[in-house]
């Protein structure tokens, strides 16, 4: 495995991500154990999580299925980098909303920190994430909270997911009068297929010194050889991939990218991963395995060197909208 810094920090860290958002809803918990183990074994120490993770009435699981692998012991905790989130509603009754239970209030942060805290069992996160902006909430009091966690010694690092560039901005700006650190790091969409994250989103981590963290690297199954899966009578395309093959242009596109691949020898999935490991400003990609051997294939990725010759290939697929300004202006 390869290691890098975290954006501007001290921190490093591998150049996968395990993601664990399936664990609970689609991977139960022994399966989820033993996919950490093997992770933990290939070299990953990068965890990335979210408290609603479990989704509705069981909001909170995946980070109770982490926990419950920490108490494994083994210096299971002492060996990941650990990352949770906040944002969405925690509290009320069978997915009911509850008031001040979600957003980024000074009071949902506090509550959202201690109830992760206990259900991962640990008495530190090492990256603690803004899921998404809230709008109604100042950032010079969502930075008092943090400072509070800091000093308290329950989060190290804080970094964002799904914000524009203008608020990596905002939030950085108002940290800097303060003298605090900021935002770490970025957790955006982005890939081969969806790039509009280098119109703005990367170019402001890089000024402000983030580590960008690409979820859905192969953009929901699209880029893992969908098409090659369903000839030979494999899963079907489900969520995005299915939206985005319903399109006769976009699946014709697609169908290229696996003939290109096919003609290199390469596995469009790894090549996917390869691609974005390659991208300026990117810490390393999140992957979410479900089997020991999707983890094999992306550990692979790491150590696959891409030619110029396949770069400018796929990039001719998929052109990117390029930086701002001239994206849309001259």
């Amino acid at each position: 495995m390869e290691y890098t810094q975290l954006g501007r920090t001290g921190l490093k860290v591998s150049r996968l991500v395990l993601g664990t958002m399936n664990f609970g809803p689609h991977t139960d918990e022994p399966d989820s154990h033993a996919i950490m183990d093997a992770a933990l074994d290939a070299g990953l120490n990068f965890f990335d999580t979210a408290n609603v993770y479990g989704w509705g009435d069981d909001k909170g699981r995946t980070e109770t299925i982490i926990g419950n692998w920490f108490a494994k012991g083994g210096d299971r905790r002492d060996k990941v980098v650990l990352a949770t989130k906040v944002y969405g509603n925690m509290g009320g009754d069978r997915g009911q909303a509850w008031p001040n239970h979600d957003r980024l209030s000074a009071l949902n942060i506090r509550r959202a920190v201690d109830a992760s805290l206990a259900r991962l069992r640990t008495d530190h996160i090492d990256l603690y994430q803004f899921h998404h902006i809230d709008r109604h909430t100042p950032f010079e009091e969502i930075w008092q909270a943090l400072d509070v966690l800091v000093q308290q010694g329950k989060i190290l690092y804080v970094g964002s997911s799904n914000f524009p560039g203008y608020k990596i901005a905002q939030a950085n700006e108002t940290a800097a009068r303060h003298g605090r650190l900021g935002l770490v790091s970025e957790q955006c969409l982005y890939n081969l297929y969806e790039r509009r994250a280098e119109m703005e989103i990367i170019p402001a981590a890089q000024e402000y010194g983030l580590g960008v963290i690409p979820w859905s690297p192969l953009h929901g199954g699209l880029l893992g050889g969908v098409l090659r899966k369903e000839a030979t009578g494999g899963r079907s395309a489900s969520g995005t991939a299915a939206e985005v093959l319903a399109d006769p242009a976009a699946r014709a596109k697609v169908q290229a990218y696996e003939d290109l691949l096919g003609k290199h020898g390469l596995e469009p999935g790894e090549v996917a991963l390869a691609w974005l490991l390659s991208r300026p400003g990117v810490t390393g990609p999140i992957v979410g395995p479900r089997t020991a051997a999707q983890l094999d294939s992306a550990v692979r990725a790491v150590g696959l060197s891409l030619s110029a010759e396949l770069l400018a290939e796929l990039h001719a697929l998929f052109p990117g909208p390029g930086p701002s300004p001239e994206a849309f202006a001259w």
